[in-house]
């Protein structure tokens, strides 16, 4: 595949919010602190994030379209770049501003520049790395000269508490008991931040500078053997069915039943999503591509939580594919859990650390809860 990364940026807004700060920001459910949120940071071991809000006020900051433009504009693959030059701009989020129009339309409409063709990917944490599969086949095939890809998230506008509407809660006492229940009710107001990432690709390597060549990404779902796990807009039924919000006879109704939270079934997730990662696409892509994991350099997942990393880092060695903790690579801690923008922003805080050498190989996993689907992609730096 001829399709270069030559740059990526990221824009996370205002400053970092810490652990003590954030149900100042976020606010409490029924005026009460949350009992789940000191238990599940504890697990995440997110540290800092990013949101949209202004503490003093409560107000949102940017828009969905507005963080990404942010990150688009931050990019600097040759000296006089502007939005202006894209030929395609490919973007995925699972909280764009409105229903319509597509959220990749409202961010070319933030930079202005020049008509191009312009994509958006639903979805959730697959809606970004969809974005860059994308883009990377435009430049592959020649059909445009260059692409910019796009991940972002505005999670903080779900998470705020007047959101919430009846959301039950769980006693600290069966939490610390049993981890998994802090999964439940409030639990992704303490695992979901905002941010973007950009990336632009080309046809050919720059020169006189590093580049990330893509080799390969496998996108795969599962939906057809498991249930939804991540939802919105909808309400999940006893037999695993959704009925979306439009189904119901208003709008109130909808309300009332809380459709328009963002919810996870959380014994699912943890029943499934290690053996989803591991045994159900890992092991087709090692097949598929004759992947050997001492040659893999740098490994890259996007994990929701630090509560999966050791199971994950298991199982994988379980099957025959170890990788040493060393050569592992997140800043989940630090940056937060952006959803579909996470990927662009791991991989860009790294290709500028200055730790990369010419023939690393980063394998890069990006999971995806929604009905459980799985990319994994490998890149080589040239």
């Amino acid at each position: 595949m001829n399709a270069y990364i030559t740059d990526l940026a990221a824009f996370l807004p205002n400053a970092p919010v810490d652990n003590r700060s954030m149900e100042n920001i976020l606010g409490m459910i029924g005026g009460t602190p949350s009992r789940t949120r000191s238990i599940v940071l504890r697990k995440n071991r997110i540290r800092e994030r990013y949101y949209a809000i202004d503490p003093a006020t409560g107000r949102v900051t940017h828009t969905n379209a507005q963080l990404t433009a942010e990150a688009v504009r931050r990019l600097k693959p040759y000296e006089g770049f502007t939005p202006a030059d894209i030929e395609c701009l490919a973007c995925g989020t699972s909280s764009p501003d409105q229903l319509l129009p597509g959220h990749g339309l409202m961010v070319h409409g933030e930079l202005s520049g020049s008509p191009c063709e312009v994509l958006t990917s639903a979805g959730v944490c697959l809606s970004g790395i969809g974005a860059l599969k994308y883009a990377a086949m435009n430049v592959a095939l020649g059909l445009t000269r260059n692409a910019v890809a796009t991940g972002s998230e505005l999670a903080s506008t779900f998470l705020r508490a007047g959101m919430f509407h009846d959301a039950p809660t769980e006693s600290g006492t069966a939490l610390e008991a049993r981890p998994i229940l802090a999964f439940r009710a409030d639990f992704l107001r303490w695992m979901l931040s905002d941010g973007a990432g950009a990336a632009f690709l080309s046809g050919a390597p720059p020169a006189g500078r590093s580049a990330l060549r893509i080799d390969w990404i496998e996108h795969l779902s599962f939906a057809n053997e498991l249930e939804t796990c991540m939802y919105c807009g909808a309400v999940k039924n006893e037999d695993g069915s959704l009925t979306g919000w439009r189904s119901c006879n208003s709008p109130q109704e909808a309300v009332s039943a809380n459709a328009f939270l963002i919810q996870q079934d959380v014994n699912l997730l943890n029943r499934e999503i290690i053996t989803t990662a591991v045994d159900r696409a890992l092991t087709r892509v090692v097949a598929k591509h004759g992947l050997v994991s001492t040659e893999v350099d740098w490994f890259l997942p996007h994990y929701s939580s630090d509560f999966f990393l050791e199971p994950l880092r298991r199982r994988m060695e379980e099957i025959g594919f170890p990788i040493p903790p060393e050569r592992w690579f997140s800043n989940l801690a630090t940056k937060g859990n952006t959803g579909s923008a996470s990927i662009f922003i791991i991989i860009e805080e790294l290709f500028h650390s200055g730790r990369l050498r010419k023939g690393d190989r980063l394998l890069c996993m990006i999971p995806e809860s929604g009905r459980f689907s799985m990319a994994y992609m490998l890149l080589t730096v040239v």
